[in-house]
Formats: C-alpha cells, sequence, structure tokens
C-alpha cells in the first residue's frame, strides 16, 4: 500500500494503520533529505566546466513586476544588454502586479545569480529561476492541449497531467468520508477549489479532494484556473479506461488476459481475496487479513494510479497489479492468487507495470514487502534494473531506478516460452 495511503488516509477513514508504519515514515524522511522540492543550487562542488565560444543556457524565470506601463519593457531592455534572448513569455495577472514567467536563452558564462541580478535591477521582484530543457520549448497552449488528451484518454493521467502543468510539486488524492460521516475540514472544499499561496485543493471528480503543495514557489490565478479546468474535463468525461488488452498464453498452454482494470472490478477483485491464503493476503497487506478488502476501493480507483489484472479465459481474476502515485513517488505492488503463483503472472505485471512508470516520466518506483517474500524479491531483481534495498524491523523496501530501454514487457513473458497477442 502507499505509505501516504497508510500513513493518512487509512487512519481518516478508520482503516487499519500498518505495522510498519514507523518503518516507511523514517524512509520517506530519508527520501525528503534526498529529494527535497528546492530548486537546485547552482554550485554543486563540481569542477567548472570549460567554457564552448557562443554556447548558451536555457533559463526559466518567474517575476513580479509592477502594474505600470514600462515595467515590462525595462525588464526586456536589461535583459538583452546581457544578450539574454526571451524564447517565451506568459503573463500571470495579479490583483497588484503581474507575475511574469519567461523563458530564456543566456550565454553560459552567465550564471543564475546573474541573471536574476540583472532582473532585480530592472525593477523584478520574488525573482526564481531554475535550469529549462528543450521540453520547455514548447509553447503553454499546446502543453496544455496535451495534456487534456492525456488526460481525457486515462482517469489515472490526471495527477502526472497535473505535475506537469504546475511544475515540481506534490499531488496527493484523499477520498470523500464515508456516508453518514461529516468531513474533517481538509477533505471539504467547495467546487470551485481552494488557493491559499504554495498550496491548492481542488474538488475530485468522485467527491474527494485532490491537494497540490508546491512549497518553493506560490501559485497564481492563472496557474489555479488551468489546474481546475483539467480537473473539471476529468469529471465531464466521467469513468472510463483503455480498451487495450494482452492475450499471454503461458508454456504450459493456460491463456491469460492482461488489461487494465478500475472500480467496477471490485467484485471480481474480492472473489480472488477469498480464494487466496491467509499467508498470501498477509504478504501483500502486511496487516490483519480480515481487513484486506477494505483496500481495494482505493486501490482499483484511478484516481490513485494504474491497475492491471490477469484474468482466464472463464473471466476470473487471478493477479492484480497496482502502480500507485504516492505524493511525487510511485508504488508497485502485487498480488496473485496461490494457484497462479510461481508461473510468472507477478513478473509479467510487474514489468508492464514499470513500463508503464517509464512511460509517465517516473525516475523510480518502489515496492514495500517483508524481507521474508522472496517471490517479490525475485521479481524486482528479474527487472534488471538497479535496486536500492532498505530494511527496518522486518520490512523491506526496493527501489529501482529505472531505465525506459531495459523495461519491454513483452520480452520476459517470451523468454520463458510463452506468446503474447494484442487485441
Amino acid at each position: 500500500m502507499s505509505r501516504e495511503v497508510s500513513d493518512v488516509t487509512h487512519t481518516e477513514n478508520d482503516r487499519p494503520a500498518h505495522p510498519w508504519r514507523r518503518a516507511a515514515a523514517a524512509l520517506r524522511a530519508w527520501r525528503t533529505r534526498r529529494h527535497g522540492h528546492a530548486p537546485p543550487t547552482a554550485d554543486t562542488g563540481s569542477p567548472a566546466p570549460r567554457r564552448v565560444p557562443g554556447a548558451s543556457t536555457l533559463w526559466r524565470l518567474r517575476t513580479t513586476v509592477k502594474d505600470a506601463p514600462g515595467s515590462l519593457a525595462a525588464l526586456c531592455t536589461a535583459l538583452a544588454d546581457r544578450r539574454i534572448d526571451i524564447l517565451g513569455l506568459q503573463t500571470h495577472p495579479l490583483a497588484e502586479g503581474a507575475v511574469d514567467e519567461f523563458l530564456l536563452r543566456a550565454p553560459e558564462e552567465l550564471t543564475g545569480g546573474d541573471v536574476v541580478a540583472a532582473v532585480e535591477r530592472a525593477g523584478g521582484t520574488g525573482t526564481w529561476i531554475e535550469r529549462a530543457d528543450a521540453h520547455d520549448l514548447v509553447d503553454a497552449p499546446t502543453r496544455a492541449l496535451a495534456l487534456a488528451a492525456r488526460t481525457a484518454l486515462d482517469p489515472a493521467e490526471l495527477p502526472l497531467a497535473l505535475r506537469q502543468l504546475l511544475g515540481r510539486c506534490t499531488i496527493r488524492s484523499l477520498p470523500a468520508p464515508p456516508r453518514g460521516r461529516a468531513g474533517d475540514g481538509t477533505r471539504t472544499v467547495p467546487a470551485e477549489g481552494v488557493l491559499e499561496d504554495t498550496v491548492m485543493r481542488l474538488r475530485a471528480p468522485e467527491g474527494g479532494v485532490i491537494t497540490v503543495e508546491r512549497p518553493y514557489l506560490p501559485f497564481t490565478p492563472t496557474e489555479f484556473a488551468r489546474a481546475r479546468a483539467l480537473v473539471e474535463l476529468d469529471a465531464r468525461l466521467g469513468p472510463r479506461i483503455p480498451r487495450g488488452r494482452d492475450v499471454l498464453t503461458l508454456p504450459e498452454g493456460n491463456a491469460l488476459t492482461i488489461r487494465r482494470a478500475d472500480s467496477r472490478d471490485l467484485a471480481a477483485a474480492r472473489a480472488m481475496h477469498e480464494r487466496c491464503s491467509a499467508d498470501t493476503l498477509r504478504r501483500r497487506y502486511h496487516g490483519p487479513v480480515g481487513d484486506a478488502d477494505r483496500y481495494l476501493d482505493h486501490l482499483l480507483s484511478p484516481r490513485f494510479g494504474r491497475t492491471l489484472a490477469a484474468q482466464t479465459a472463464s473471466g476470473r481474476v487471478v493477479g492484480l497489479g497496482h502502480l500507485l502515485w504516492d505524493g511525487d513517488e510511485t508504488e508497485v505492488a502485487l498480488l496473485v492468487e496461490d494457484a497462479w503463483q510461481r508461473r510468472g503472472v507477478g513478473g509479467e505485471l510487474l514489468a508492464r507495470l514499470v513500463a508503464m512508470a517509464a512511460e509517465a516520466g517516473c525516475e523510480s518506483v518502489y515496492a514495500v514487502t517483508q524481507s521474508s517474500n522472496t517471490g517479490m524479491v525475485a521479481a524486482m531483481r528479474a527487472l534488471g534494473l538497479p535496486l536500492d534495498y532498505q530494511i527496518e524491523e522486518g520490512t523491506l523496501v526496493i527501489t529501482a531506478r529505472l531505465d525506459i530501454a531495459a523495461t519491454s514487457p513483452a520480452l520476459p513473458w517470451e523468454q520463458r516460452g510463452g506468446t503474447v497477442r494484442r487485441d
């Protein structure tokens, strides 16, 4: 299960807390130190590279200017004086003044500090800067349309689309309170949402709340309106799921269909739970076996990630794989029915989930399991990716650093002698 969900969402909904909560909290603190939200520093301590004559650097810069004639012109003149080209400009109106967002190409010898100093001398305040790359050359309307198209095709894309729209930020989804219970304040927002400096809260289509945090840079009303429009599009389109599926033939001749699953598969998932042994459920959920069914509503919701189901020709679900958006991290989790274990089903689900994560631009995925769960450990090792291991009190967290070239989902199955047919 997602660490953020186990520590917050499950507790708030009277769901059982996991015994590995302390280990997860410690790991999260370690990751926070390792992956801070602050913009990258200009000096890494490495030797300065040799200067190449005529070379340039791309920068993204934001600054607040007065709402007065000539303010923007003075800023542009100051940049031109330092031979800095303006490749793109967006203006975010405020109640007083405006936030101007630039995409700049500056001579390589200019540091970020040099650019900021030039801007502030020309009247800019609250200036923020970070390195840009070729992806930032796409104009804002084109990017917004592309993100809307992704969201229209797949509701699980909404958190990723919001992150690409708003830059580096942490996105969390909290479900609606159970029926008959009032909200706790953090999960009750008006339909139009709430904007509070570096935090925005949006009403999720299914009644919960989507929280977006960007501690290093306040959101503007323009960004808030864009995010709200994307969420509204998702709500208007309603429940949907990509229809693609693969039919896999095991070496012994059995056929399985791998497809996307969602909340409509809740009954089939519960039936699979009933066929699983207590040991299998305990290895998957790390808690009381009787509470396993209570996680399924969350796991199968496309709001929190993507789910793959392995289904027999008769329609019985025998395996589930989950790719869960955990704040700004990504978790993978597997459950395979006892009779279908040790036959490559879990490995196939995992390979496909990792390929999805790589396609979505995730830098890594992690799995939380028990140190005695040799099946999950073997499946992670079979990915052929660099792995990091963290263990505390019997809880093992395995993090795989993604390499898109090494995450082909069909190859492992075909190497085992099976066949793949895509419908």
